[in-house]
């Protein structure tokens, strides 16, 4: 019976390149499965969910994907073909999207660095509750919902990471640096400017009065705290 724990899901048209990371990842402990469109892909990861998933940028450009198409607790990596440049903007715009990393570099050891270290994250032993709550405020892990006062809540990948790490430390305050190592990882030099953007998206959807939150908090020179209303 094959191990789901070490199944790596690529999706991508371009068997050429394929090929060869299919081997790469055999190499080094993984199982490999290729589908070469989306929809294909899609129901594949409903029959066998695998442990990351390997997703080809032309799939996005051509198939109109999105990351809310697939399952919140599986990774994905997206992959720029390496003989096609990696614009910044691009790469910004899909990881505000929610994927967790754009790999634009022909180095094999150094996506497998990247995997592992993704994988790590998202495989961390963890105590936590699937529902998480403050007063009027909940969230639901396993369904990816979030509720106010009972009423449901849409919320990006983004801007859902970002409340889920407020409910892991309710009143303890997080610095925007802390915030950003959290939720898009230490690897990304990004401004904490695009942070406040988030946040302050997060407070026109689930605070009453935005301007004057009563959930998400700012500490002033320091970072932002969830408090209980």
């Amino acid at each position: 019976m094959t191990d789901l724990k070490k199944t790596i899901l690529l999706v991508s048209a371009d068997r050429t390149a394929t090929g060869s990371l299919e081997k790469l990842l055999e190499l080094n402990g993984y199982r490999a499965w290729v589908s070469t469109t989306l929809a294909a892909s899609l129901s594949e990861i409903r029959r066998r969910p695998p442990m990351l998933i390997l997703l080809d940028r032309q799939i996005l450009a051509t198939e109109g994907g999105r990351r809310d198409q697939f399952p919140p607790a599986i990774p994905i990596i997206v992959l720029q073909p390496f003989d096609k440049s990696c614009g910044q903007d691009e790469c910004l715009t899909e990881l505000d999207a929610g994927f967790d990393l754009v790999f634009c570099s022909p180095h094999s050891r150094e996506l497998l660095a990247h995997i592992r270290a993704i994988l790590r994250r998202h495989n961390m032993p963890s105590a936590a509750p699937s529902v998480l709550r403050v007063e009027g405020l909940t969230m639901d892990i396993s369904r990816h919902e979030v509720t106010v006062e009972g009423a449901l809540v849409e919320l990006t990948p983004k801007e859902f990471r970002i409340l889920h790490q407020f409910l892991l430390a309710p009143g303890v305050v997080l610095s925007r640096q802390d915030l950003l190592n959290r939720v898009w990882g230490e690897d990304y030099a990004l401004e904490e400017h695009a942070l406040d953007v988030h946040i302050h998206s997060l407070r026109q959807k689930i605070e009453a009065n935005p301007a004057k939150p009563i959930f998400i908090v700012t500490i002033r020179g320091v970072g932002y705290k969830l408090q209980s209303p």
